[in-house]
Order: structure tokens, then C-alpha cells, then sequence
């Protein structure tokens, strides 16, 4: 792991910064990516990663983030896309630029962020490839169309690129995260003390999944509280 690069696009203080240390702490180089680099602070100083600034819907911004991070630290060889964004509301209410930005950001950004890490791994032949999903990502919810169209079309775009990238060496996976994820001081007594997903245990099994062996590679997972009643 010591000579691994990784890179979180949609760095924030919850499942990010968990995946964040989980890397640091096994010996990788850390890259962590958001549209505001000043709420990555204490992370950075935490983890000892590099924050960079990037807009995920904008082309010249991940294609700068890209050169900028192989500058720094060289090709990434795993990347995560954690970012999305949400327009709520009863549908005939909905904001079309709202809703176009949420698309951007969930969906097309993901295929932005992925195929400039693709350009550096195929190449080499190795790398791996994670995007987080949703509940949202298999079963649409009222007033929540938009979130719902980003998530189901970024988990197309994994399903799409793991069929064309496995073979030729990249790892892509999609993870459905069902239910809410615990957040940094976060205690709602009616779910228990384990009515929400541990993003550290999630960080975990992200990182389980980049260290499979390639001949039985998992292209989706999902992940629950054991207390879900489904």
C-alpha cells in the first residue's frame, strides 16, 4: 500500500474522511477533492492527505485536478467518487437549473471524474474504480426524482464501465449504501446505536473491496444497518 495513490473526489466529514484515514493509516498517499478545500483543514491535518479544489460537473476542473494530483503524487491508483447533490420537492415544484445541476454533479461528474482516472490506469493495466450509491441508487423516493435520476444513471455508468474496464485490469464497483450514515456527533435515540451505517466500517469494506483478487472481482455491494427490517 505504501506506493498506492488515492484519491476521494467529494471529500467531506463523514464517509470521506473515514475512507480518508483508512487509506493514510494502511501507508497511501491521500488525495482528497471538494468544491471548498477550507472544511477539509482538520482532515488534512488529521490524515497528513492533500485537499485539492475541484468542481466535479466542470471538465477543465477535474482534468486540472488529475494533472495536479499526478503532479504532486502521481497516477492515482485508487479512486473513489463520493460526491452528489439532492433538489427536493413535489415534482411539478422542481427547479429545472436545480435539477440539472443535481444530474451534473451525481451523475455526469462521476463520469468525468472516472474517465480521466481510466486514461492513467489503462495504460499500467491495474486500479481500481468506487462509486457511492444510494438507496436512491436501485428505488426512487417521492419528492426526490432528481437524486434518484443521478444515482440510478451512476450506477449504469459503473455497471457499463466494469464490463468494458475489467478485463483489461480496472476494478470498478458501485457500493448501494441503504440507510443513513452516521455523522461526526450524531445520536437520534430513536434509531439505537445502530439505526445508522458506521462510515468507518463502510471505509473498510471499500477498502476490502479494492484488495480483492482479480479472479473474483465484485462489481456492487450493498450495505445496510443489521437493523434495517427491509
Amino acid at each position: 500500500m505504501a506506493n498506492e495513490i488515492a484519491l476521494i473526489v467529494g471529500a467531506g466529514k463523514g464517509l470521506s474522511a473515514s475512507l480518508a484515514r483508512a487509506c493514510a493509516k494502511r501507508g497511501m498517499k491521500v488525495a482528497v477533492a471538494a468544491r471548498n478545500t477550507e472544511k477539509l483543514a482538520a482532515l488534512v491535518a488529521e490524515t497528513g492527505a492533500k485537499a485539492y479544489a475541484c468542481d466535479a460537473s466542470q471538465p477543465p476542473s477535474v482534468q486540472a485536478l488529475f494533472r495536479a494530483v499526478e503532479a504532486d503524487f502521481g497516477a492515482p491508483t485508487l479512486v473513489v467518487y463520493n460526491a452528489s447533490a439532492r433538489a427536493r420537492g413535489p415534482f411539478v415544484e422542481l427547479d429545472p437549473a436545480g435539477v440539472a445541476k443535481a444530474l451534473e454533479v451525481s451523475a455526469y461528474g462521476g463520469f468525468l471524474v472516472a474517465q480521466e482516472a481510466a486514461k492513467r490506469m489503462l495504460p499500467v493495466g491495474r486500479g481500481t474504480l468506487l462509486f457511492t450509491g444510494a438507496s436512491a441508487s436501485v428505488k426512487g423516493y417521492a419528492q426526490s426524482a432528481p437524486f434518484a435520476m443521478g444515482k440510478f444513471a451512476l450506477r449504469g455508468l459503473a455497471q457499463s464501465m466494469a464490463r468494458e474496464l475489467a478485463p483489461k485490469g480496472i476494478h470498478v464497483a458501485h457500493f448501494v449504501i441503504d440507510g443513513g450514515i452516521r455523522q461526526p456527533g450524531e445520536a437520534r435515540a430513536e434509531r439505537g446505536p445502530d439505526g445508522f451505517l458506521d462510515p468507518d466500517a463502510i471505509a473498510q469494506t471499500y477498502l476490502q473491496i479494492h484488495d480483492q483478487p482479480r479472479s473474483a472481482w465484485t462489481w456492487e455491494v450493498e450495505l445496510r444497518p443489521w437493523t434495517e427490517t427491509f
